[in-house]
This record gives C-alpha cells, sequence and structure tokens, in this order.
C-alpha cells in the first residue's frame, strides 16, 4: 500500500483552497471506515485518504513549511496506513458521561486485546495493540488504542472472493459481536488489500 511523501502534499496555500472541498470527500469516505462495536467502542479504520487529510490538518494547524517538520508528520502518519496485507485501526472507547467513562475505563483493562476481526472459514484475528506506546495503567485502560489487524494471503483471498467479515469483542466488562460487517465497509477495507 502507498504511503505518504512530501510530493504527496499541497502547499499550505494550495490546501486552503481546496480545503473545504477536501475535507467534504474525506467525511465521507469515512463512513465506510467507521465500525462500531456494541454501543460504546468503535473501531475506526485508517488508510491513505485518512492520513493525508491528517497530516494536511497538522502542517495547517501547527504551520509547518520546513522540510524537517514535515517528515517528522510523515513519519508518524505513515505508520497508520496499512501495508497490503493487514488493516489498522484506531480503537475508540466512547461514552459522553465523565464519571461513567471513568468507571467503565477501569474495568476495562486488556480489552484492546480482546477484539477480533473474523474472515468466514477462518480463526479470528486478533490485534497486535499499541505497537508505538503503552496506552494503559494497572488501573485503567485508555479510551485510545491503536490496532493492527494482521491477515495471510489465504484470508485475503477469501474476503476477495466474497467471504464474509464479523467483528467482535470478548471482555469480562463488554462483549459484543458485529456479524457481518456493513458490506460498505468491508469492501471499503478490501481495498486496503494487495
Amino acid at each position: 500500500m502507498k504511503k505518504l511523501d512530501r510530493k504527496d502534499l499541497f502547499s499550505l496555500e494550495k490546501y486552503s483552497e481546496i480545503r473545504d472541498d477536501f475535507r467534504l470527500k474525506v467525511i465521507n469516505h469515512k463512513k465506510n471506515r467507521r465500525l462500531p462495536i456494541g454501543p460504546n467502542i468503535t473501531l475506526y479504520f485508517e488508510d491513505y485518504l485518512i492520513m493525508h487529510y491528517q497530516v494536511q490538518e497538522m502542517l495547517r494547524a501547527e504551520r509547518i513549511f520546513e522540510l524537517s517538520g514535515i517528515d517528522e508528520e510523515l513519519n508518524v502518519y505513515n505508520e497508520l496506513i496499512p501495508d497490503g496485507d493487514n488493516w489498522k485501526a484506531t480503537f475508540m472507547i466512547e461514552f459522553p458521561n465523565e464519571d461513567e467513562r471513568r468507571l467503565a475505563l477501569s474495568k476495562m483493562l486488556g480489552i484492546e486485546d480482546k477484539v477480533w476481526l473474523k474472515i468466514d472459514g477462518f480463526n479470528e484475528i486478533y490485534p497486535i495493540s499499541d505497537e508505538d506506546l503503552e496506552r494503559e495503567s494497572k488501573n485503567k485502560t485508555s479510551a485510545v488504542h491503536f490496532l493492527r489487524f494482521q491477515l495471510n494471503r489465504e484470508m485475503i483471498g477469501a474476503l476477495k472472493l466474497g467471504s464474509q467479515l464479523s467483528a467482535g469483542i470478548e471482555h469480562h466488562a463488554y462483549s459484543y459481536t458485529t456479524n457481518p460487517i456493513p458490506e460498505n465497509i468491508r469492501k471499503s477495507l478490501i481495498l486496503d488489500l494487495d
């Protein structure tokens, strides 16, 4: 899968001209990349377009125009672009009430390792979580985790031939299944695979 390069970016001036249209394109694209699992957890599957937008927004917000600063942003966000044989997702625990969220996070230790994706005919795929840094303490987990779901050639082939994809979480404090995931999301995720 293609990674972002300096030549792919818009100058700050050009980005200011196209920003509204680009943002609308990304918002529409994200509709096919958002997978709720139960009422309080969502997987946001990242890809090239979403990371392009994130980098452009960071460069704009921070007024970054020096090459070293641009390269630093590219290095960070390129890690979230799938590699052709995996999916990368931001895992969000979402409770609108702060007290409720704090209590839930204290009960959900290790939940990031209990989420799974399953292609019909194969075992569940559990993620490699938080490769960049540890995101939980002994008392609570973080509301945000970064996950990588690694697939093999056979799984990719089965998906491309029409196999269903399901998702779930099996944790003592939170257990839900989405089976199958919506077709628009499945089709979008297949585009991440070589």
